[in-house]
């Protein structure tokens, strides 16, 4: 059920992204929520699958940083989870640049952890 919670908490935080970032916008045929649910659904995988190992190699340069590679690491996971929704399943989200995606994996993560705060079993 947690996980449930946390897909829809992502897919809210993703259209509230591609409301406040120009450069985002749902790609496909598909009505703009089911796009939003295939990236937030994406975005779980990728954040659970690929981020540790990005984090880990990216370690020193995170480091030398004081933590902001850490954004960038963010956009990158956003970019690939609208490509691989786009790919895969054929709707999404468009990402024009990398700009957009930055300020979207930045507004993504705050509205996360709102969203999170919000619904927590205090």
């Amino acid at each position: 059920m947690r996980f449930v919670l946390n897909w829809l908490l992502t897919s809210i935080a993703i259209s509230i992204a591609a409301f406040l970032v120009p450069g985002i916008e749902p790609f496909g045929p598909a009505d703009p929520w089911i796009c939003f649910a295939f990236v937030g659904l994406f975005l779980g995988f990728v954040n659970s699958l690929v981020k540790p190992l990005l984090t880990v190699i990216s370690l020193p340069v995170t480091i030398l940083t004081l933590g902001v590679f850490q954004l960038v690491i963010n956009s990158f996971m956003l970019e690939l989870a609208s490509w691989l929704s786009v790919n895969l399943l054929g709707a999404g989200i468009s990402i024009s640049g990398f700009g957009a995606a930055f300020f979207g994996a930045i507004v993504v993560s705050i509205m996360c952890a709102i969203l999170g705060v919000a619904t927590s079993d205090a």
